[in-house]
């Protein structure tokens, strides 16, 4: 079932939803995939924007965050809601709040492996593959412009990449 039917999003602080957003991030990025803790948290979840998915029963399922620098990070959605579309709702609801913000540009660092979902939501690959936490990534951006996040150099008429279906 796509997730915008059983999914809420909402705007998260690191002082008010610590625990949530930890909690999120500690199973996907250090229990699936190893990455070591003292990696995974850091100053900038402090100043950072974040974004909460929660499922219907209210439980954390998904999260990402918006860094002072327009970077796009620690996007982590639970292994059984992935393929449902929370992922790209979390990535939605970070450019439209960068594009709130007056960033011309997002950028994230992808895994390798997930490439392919950041490529179908508009972003495009700059640069070589280089190693993160030992885990291939590589920076992809994504330029926005205007209130509906129209990427840059495209014809006003196109659909937004994130809204596209």
């Amino acid at each position: 079932m796509p997730a915008e039917r059983h999914v809420q999003l909402r705007p998260a602080t690191w002082a008010e939803d610590r625990a949530a957003l930890q909690a999120v991030r500690r199973s996907v990025f250090i229990e699936e995939q190893g990455i070591p803790e003292s990696d995974e948290w850091d100053d900038i979840d402090p100043v950072a924007r974040h974004v909460l998915a929660v499922a219907e029963k209210r439980d954390a399922i998904g999260t990402g965050r918006l860094e002072p620098t327009g970077k796009i990070g620690r996007v982590a959605v639970l292994p059984q809601y992935r393929g449902t579309g929370v992922g790209s709702l979390i990535m939605r609801h970070l450019v439209n709040h960068a594009t709130e913000l007056g960033f011309a540009r997002v950028y994230l660092h992808a895994q390798a492996a997930a490439e392919g979902f950041y490529a179908r939501l508009g972003f495009r690959a700059e640069g070589p593959v280089f190693d993160e936490c030992g885990i291939p990534h590589l920076r992809m951006t994504l330029g926005i412009t205007g209130k509906d996040g129209i990427e840059d150099g495209r014809r006003g008429h196109e659909e937004h990449p994130l809204d596209a279906r």
